[in-house]
């Protein structure tokens, strides 16, 4: 089979194309046809005529290469490709090209862009040999004619129209986007053919462009038979004639692409609210006209209470449709001047300007506090999720947007320890806690490498015997630059930036090989006492880390005993559950912490096979001065023992308590009455005193 080239199939393309045909016909003017790389694709026979080069010759070759000298080369090319990429088009003009020969051809050469039904671009040239003198009339006449043919074949709409608005002459290539039908242009004026607020765009701009005589382009839609139509007009002023003319290109296309990067850009993908950007930008504008109107504008930082366990038990589909349910209510309970975004996650962010009292704060945060009262329905589950809202008021809180939004957040988070479902003032107090704890979690950082944790140990004993059974693992930090830190303060930061899983690594190695060396210096059997935090049970590590520490100590697991406070349960989390029950498979006792602290400890007993129960020292405290609490502790250790646990009571500190407890069948004790945690050695010490003394 007969092999065909590109170039014979440009030319089957060629004579399928009717305006190539009627271009083929005319052999007076020279007609070029290029790509978007400007490769000739077409040329017809008055460019033969004109250039010397066949159209075997011309097809496929640049022009560049073929008829444009060499000083012009990059003019052209960059010229073409501005037209191409940027749709800057190439001015009509007289140019001096090369033929075949190499002789100069003078010409005015013209230009038109099109795009073909491939969407690719074309560029045709219409070239006129200016050294016919003879024939020039014919030529201008031609031009014409194939301007004529240019108008018709583009998408765009000619108008010409004298200065009052009457139009005296029109081309369309398509009357689709024609808001009347073509015969009523001619001699009509523009109020006449298009809507009144159109038109006043149309008059602006045409007494503008008259008045500086420098062009000018607008935008406006139309609402045609296919829909919204949007165009862009260019109008220029032929002073010359005293006529105007505008250009109209329908550029719906354009501004459905703009709108959908506006909207990506600007507003938030799930919940169309404005995201943080955009909700931040417009904070800086209400801030800006609020210092203009002696105005205050209040900043509402909102987060959902516990999302998160919606999103881990009930997966990310239904967390996305509850956070768009939330945002239609957020949506439905504002006025009219506010602006509700999304700022990420489960943060909200609520802007309300013209703000006059305090009064009218609380009102709209009681407002937003209730509409979340009523459950919410996801995929025929009942959910019920508060919020929790930090409110900041300008300029009082701040004067910036960075600041109202730092402040707005900080009071947030005193709203979530009020309990959640609560909405918080921002104050000047607040902003020192919400200080030192950036101070407290920038040291955090790196404080294991740099060794500034310490492990305490405070003895426990066997209430009747007074006998040292084991110890209690606490955790003491000395930083360089902020002191001693409490772990009531470091353990919650440690938890919520999830420092505690390396931090609590340390704590199992260092007290299981500290337990170690102290049952071989004492020959004897202790156990080992250490808290686990809510974050380390998510720790996929948890087990390993456990098992590695026991095995480098040479302990045995029962000389282990992990203490869990009732939060950790509260979660519900199967990951806690299985851990859970991984830890009693692997032979470490389990002891519920602070027992009587929460509301459901009697259901966690029965639900996790624990080994110890743990009386909170608040009972403890109070079992010598009222009898609530001493039935309160005598019920707990009855109800353990029933269960087969032991008991611990922490916090003793006076013989008098300690009586009781042995009266009430406590088995073990601990409490400042025998020991405050000590340092390693000094623990060592102590016990063995301890030890030879009793």
């Amino acid at each position: 089979m007969k092999s065909i080239n590109k170039y014979e199939l440009l030319q089957k393309a060629i004579l399928n194309d009717p305006l190539h045909q009627l271009f083929d016909a005319v052999e007076a003017i020279s007609i070029q046809g290029y790509n978007e790389d400007r490769q000739v694709i077409y040329w017809n026979r008055g460019s033969e005529i004109l250039y010397g080069f066949t159209k075997q010759e011309a097809l496929g070759q640049k022009i560049e290469d073929l008829i444009i000298p060499k000083d012009m080369s990059e003019f052209v090319i960059n010229a073409h490709r501005a037209w191409v990429k940027q749709n800057i088009e190439i001015p009509a003009s007289e140019i001096t090209l090369h033929g075949k020969d190499g002789c100069d051809v003078d010409v005015f050469s013209s230009h038109v862009m099109f795009t073909n039904q491939h969407s690719k671009k074309q560029m045709y040239c219409v070239d006129i040999n200016m050294a016919e003198t003879k024939s020039a009339q014919a030529q201008v006449s031609l031009k014409e004619h194939m301007l004529q043919t240019i108008f018709e074949a583009t998408p765009d709409l000619f108008f010409l129209i004298e200065k009052d608005g009457t139009i005296i002459d029109y081309y369309a290539g398509s009357s689709k986007n024609l808001y009347k039908p073509p015969s009523e242009f001619i001699g009509y004026k523009i109020k006449e053919v298009l809507p009144a607020d159109v038109v006043k765009k149309y008059h602006t701009y045409i007494n503008k462009v008259i008045k500086d005589t420098k062009p000018c382009t607008f935008e406006y839609e139309l609402m045609l038979p296919h829909g919204l139509t949007y165009f862009e007009a260019r109008i220029n002023y032929v002073s010359e004639y005293q006529q105007v003319l505008i250009i109209v290109r329908d550029i719906t296309e354009q501004h459905q692409t703009s709108q959908t990067i506006r909207q990506h850009a600007y507003y938030d993908t799930l919940t169309a609210l404005p995201n943080r950007f955009l909700s931040l930008d417009r904070l800086s504008q209400m801030l800006t006209e609020a210092e203009r109107s002696n105005e205050n504008v209040a900043v509402f930082f909102l987060d959902l209470d516990d999302f998160k366990k919606v999103n881990d038990s009930l997966g990310h589909e239904v967390g996305d449709k509850l956070l768009l349910e939330a945002a239609k209510r957020l949506t439905k309970a504002i006025r009219k001047t506010d602006t509700v975004g999304r700022l990420g996650g489960d943060e909200f962010i609520l802007l309300s300007p013209g703000i006059h009292d305090d009064m009218s704060i609380k009102v709209i945060a009681q407002n937003l506090l209730e509409v979340f009262r009523q459950p919410f329905h996801i995929d025929g589950r009942e959910l019920i999720i508060t919020l929790s809202l930090g409110v900041a008021v300008s300029p009082d809180n701040g004067k910036t947007v960075s600041d109202l939004l730092r402040n707005a957040d900080t009071a947030m988070y005193q709203a979530k320890t009020l309990g959640r479902n609560a909405y918080s003032f921002f104050t000047k107090e607040m902003n020192t806690a919400m200080i030192r704890r950036f101070e407290v979690e920038e040291q955090m950082r790196n404080a294991l490498e740099r060794d500034e944790f310490e492990v305490f140990y405070q003895p426990q004993f066997d209430s009747k015997t007074q006998k040292v059974i084991g110890a209690e693992a606490l955790l003491r930090w000395h930083n360089p630059a902020l002191g001693n830190i409490f772990p009531d303060e470091f353990i919650p930061i440690a938890e919520q930036t999830g420092l505690i899983v390396p931090i609590g690594q340390y704590v199992i190695n260092e007290s299981l090989n500290f337990l170690s060396s102290w049952q071989a210096q004492q020959n004897g059997d202790f156990v080992m006492a250490v808290n686990l935090s809510p974050r380390q049970f998510r720790d996929k590590k948890l087990l390993k880390v456990i098992k590695k520490a026991l095995k480098n100590a040479n302990l045995s697991p029962d000389n282990l005993e992990l203490e869990i406070t009732e939060g950790v349960l509260m979660t519900g989390q199967s990951y806690i559950t299985e851990a859970l029950i991984e830890l009693q498979e692997l032979g470490v006792k389990l002891s519920m912490d602070d027992f009587g602290t929460g509301y459901s400890s009697l259901s966690y007993l029965r639900q996790y096979h624990f080994d110890v129960l743990k009386v909170d020292r608040s009972f403890v405290n109070g079992i010598t001065i009222n009898k609530e609490d001493r039935d309160l502790v005598k019920a707990s250790i009855a109800i353990a023992h029933s269960l087969g646990l032991k008991v611990v009571a922490e916090g003793v500190e006076i013989s008098e308590q300690l009586n009781i407890l042995n009266e009430l069948g406590c088995d073990y004790v601990q409490g400042y009455y025998f020991s405050k945690p000590m340092p390693g050695q000094k623990f060592l010490d102590y016990t063995e005193n301890y030890r030879l003394e009793s």
